[in-house]
């Protein structure tokens, strides 16, 4: 029992000691009011997107920077995607819809989609957007200003989550609560090793030049986490890469519903992992059972000390991340045994091999 209690407190502490470096760095995008001349290529992958896209796209449309293209490919939707998109461009010169090309062996789904989209772009930047994002005045010029300031090859953001049914506030917010409480998210940029990489998917700005020259999304054609792949992949090159927090710039409503959000998480989360199911199992294991045998010790001491770095730990990372503070502080229990069920589909999704993601097998 005492080696139960020493080990869990151990990584209790750890994981406090990460989140309040995060928080004292705050790794958030900078808001800068320079307008830059630079043309962004804004680039969509959009597979079965009809409920979202018209939302980004105006909201892209609304936005203050004015050299940009937006190029739309819809990847063999089933719904009215491509309609829709057609539609809006059809009034908006500066956006176009293409179709995709079938899907060839060895590649996923929106790697190939992206890797068709840079092939059309002109823009001095490629910008990757996911279609359920919601861009705001400030975020081009400012994602450009930092590009220029760090010298960077990749610039990735984590968005601000938009969350509204009740079984999305009890899983979405486990994405920040991983990423702040285990990566001191500034090490990306400042060390240089590869193995030290985190990267969205929901935005991902290349360097152009940098990017026609290595073709990451080639690089990374069959990666199931392309985002962290190609931010490797970046590094390993020896150029820079950098991630950050949006700070309100970029939002996005990943999915609509507890039992989406619990597949769509469980689709890559032991892919972050490098799918060692021992070291997953023994994360979910600390981090769940942990405290349970905290409370059964019946230590009240230990209790109260627990139970204060964990709630100092929600409080930081829901200021960083944009969300409500005591409604993550009420729901961290059942967002723990959320986590506890993502990992369960997760394991057994790989072992089975029926991942699967909009009607495609990963």
């Amino acid at each position: 029992m005492i080696i139960v209690l020493l080990v869990t407190f151990i990584f209790l502490i750890l994981r406090f000691t990460v989140t309040l470096f995060n928080f004292v760095s705050n790794p958030k995008l900078q808001r800068i009011g320079k307008a830059y001349p630079d043309k962004v290529s804004i680039l969509i992958p959009a597979r079965d997107e009809a409920e979202n896209i018209l939302t980004l796209l105006q909201s892209i449309h609304r936005q203050d920077h004015g050299n940009y293209e937006v190029i739309i490919l819809d990847d063999n939707s089933s719904d009215g995607t491509f309609a829709l998109c057609d539609a809006f461009a059809a009034g908006h010169p500066k956006f176009k819809v293409l179709k995709g090309a079938p899907l060839p062996a060895g590649w996923l789904g929106k790697n190939y989609a992206c890797h068709q989209l840079a092939q059309r772009a002109t823009g001095q930047f490629f910008l990757f957007l996911d279609a359920d994002d919601k861009v705001y005045d400030g975020l081009l010029n400012s994602t450009i200003h930092r590009m220029y300031l760090r010298k960077l090859s990749l610039l990735s953001l984590f968005t601000n989550q938009e969350m509204i049914s009740p079984g999305e506030k009890l899983v979405v917010p486990l994405m920040h609560y991983i990423l702040l409480n285990l990566l001191p998210l500034r090490l990306v940029y400042l060390v240089k090793s590869a193995s030290v990489a985190a990267a969205s998917g929901q935005f991902m700005l290349f360097n152009a030049q940098l990017y026609r020259e290595y073709q990451w999304h080639l690089l990374a054609k069959n990666k199931v986490v392309e985002d962290v792949e190609i931010m490797k992949l970046v590094k390993a090159s020896k150029q820079n890469g950098e991630t950050l927090l949006a700070n309100g710039l970029i939002s996005c409503r990943m999915y609509k519903g507890y039992k989406e959000a619990v597949n769509g998480f469980g689709k890559n989360f032991l892919a972050a992992f490098n799918y060692n199911i021992i070291g997953f199992l023994v994360y979910l294991l600390l981090i769940i059972g942990g405290p349970i045998v905290v409370v059964l010790a019946m230590n009240i001491n230990l209790i109260f000390i627990m139970i204060g770095l964990m709630m100092l730990t929600r409080i930081m990372i829901s200021l960083l991340a944009g969300q409500n503070v005591s409604r993550n502080l009420v729901l961290h229990p059942w967002q723990m045994l959320s986590l506890l069920l993502i990992g369960i589909t997760s394991i057994q999704k790989r072992l089975t091999k029926t991942t699967e993601w909009k009607g495609r097998k990963i």
